[in-house]
């Protein structure tokens, strides 16, 4: 088993301060990822539960035990990299076998690991090559069996795919989903790319500046973001922002008048915020809808994807909008169109960046 406990944890290099007390629980066999922009903490954090970095305050604990000051070597981690570090002299088997080797195991039980690792990632065929006559695709399935024939209680991956094309990268997050339901094993996945969060993890813990801005399942920070900036960052295209003030209220939802004159209703709890306090309306490009007597919307692309066609474009005041229909549509560039705005798919964001109903979806 391999269940974390974070408490507290602080990383700091000399006076600057770069994980700022994260606490986060982590359940045995889960698929948990870390995603956020370049310089969040992510990486660095990955690093500390690793045992790569130091922690500076705070509690480390697997299966309850503390490891702050317990080596790498002796937490049962495994940990695939960016970089594939394979040893080019040596034979794909050869590079497979070394870290059993150097920990003295017996040679059948080298072979028995080894052996299996590599049918689980269909690379039995190349056991014999060396690492400059496997494709990327493969290299990165050597580097992760390297990984597999420890038999560690928690894996650990720091953007393993983004040397990849893209369409390797769809290819080998299908092939990692399925390792992780073959081995059951907790799996923790650093990236910055959210497609690749949505699709492969249980859970999703996003960072921001060093600390939690939220987690949960990939669909609940979907559609019950907490803040502007998980709002932004999950989903793609990404949802769009509008500015504007309170403009009244009913019992469960708030008006908002736009910076360009339109109003838009939102969800909210009737008793926030204040009439003519400053409000962000926020709406994904997908929950758009083209309808007669919607907001006028001028055009400025479109994108004809094939199965569903994303059209940029503004309304009055500059407001910048993303809308994606379904299908393949004949809406050009200079066209006016009708949007609609669903109340039950606004999000109401305050001056400091709370969602106003977060609580209440």
């Amino acid at each position: 088993m391999a269940n974390l406990s974070l408490r507290g944890i602080v990383k700091q290099y000399g006076a600057v301060e770069i994980i700022h007390g994260v606490d986060l629980d982590i359940q045995h066999g889960e698929f948990v990822v870390f995603v956020g922009p370049s310089g969040c903490g992510k990486s660095t954090l990955l690093r500390m539960i690793a045992g790569l970095e130091e922690i500076t305050d705070g509690e480390f604990c697997i299966d309850g035990v503390r490891v702050n000051e317990v080596a790498p070597a002796k937490r049962e981690i495994a940990m695939v990299f960016q970089s594939y570090a394979l040893y080019p002299h040596m034979s794909v088997y050869d590079n497979l076998a070394f870290g059993l080797q150097t920990a003295g195991e017996k040679k059948e039980v080298i072979e028995r690991r080894v052996q299996h690792a590599a049918r689980m990632l269909k690379i039995e065929t190349y056991l014999q090559r060396k690492p400059k006559a496997l494709s990327g695709g493969q290299r990165q399935r050597v580097a992760i069996g390297r990984a597999i024939v420890r038999e560690p209680k928690l894996f650990l991956f720091d953007e393993p795919l983004s040397n990849l094309d893209a369409e390797l990268r769809v290819q080998m997050r299908v092939e990692l989903s399925k390792l992780h339901a073959d081995l059951g094993t907790t799996m923790i996945y650093v990236t910055h790319d959210q497609v690749e969060a949505m699709t492969m993890a249980d859970r999703i813990v996003v960072l921001r500046d060093g600390v939690i801005a939220q987690a949960g399942s990939p669909l609940e920070l979907y559609n019950r973001p907490a803040n502007r900036f998980v709002a932004g960052f999950i989903g793609s295209p990404k949802m769009n922002f509008l500015d504007g003030v309170v403009a009244g209220r009913t019992a469960n939802s708030i008006q908002v008048r736009l910076n360009g004159g339109e109003t838009v209703t939102v969800p909210a709890a009737a008793q926030q915020p204040a009439d003519g306090a400053s409000l962000c309306v926020g709406i994904r490009p997908e929950h758009v809808e083209l309808a007669d007597g919607g907001l006028p919307m001028q055009v400025s692309l479109t994108e004809q994807l094939g199965g569903n066609t994303v059209l940029y474009g503004a309304l009055s005041a500059q407001q910048s909008m993303v809308v994606q229909v379904v299908g393949q549509s004949l809406i050009k560039r200079g066209d006016t169109v009708p949007v609609r705005l669903p109340q039950a798919s606004c999000h109401g964001f305050t001056a400091d960046g709370l969602c106003l109903a977060a609580a209440s979806r």
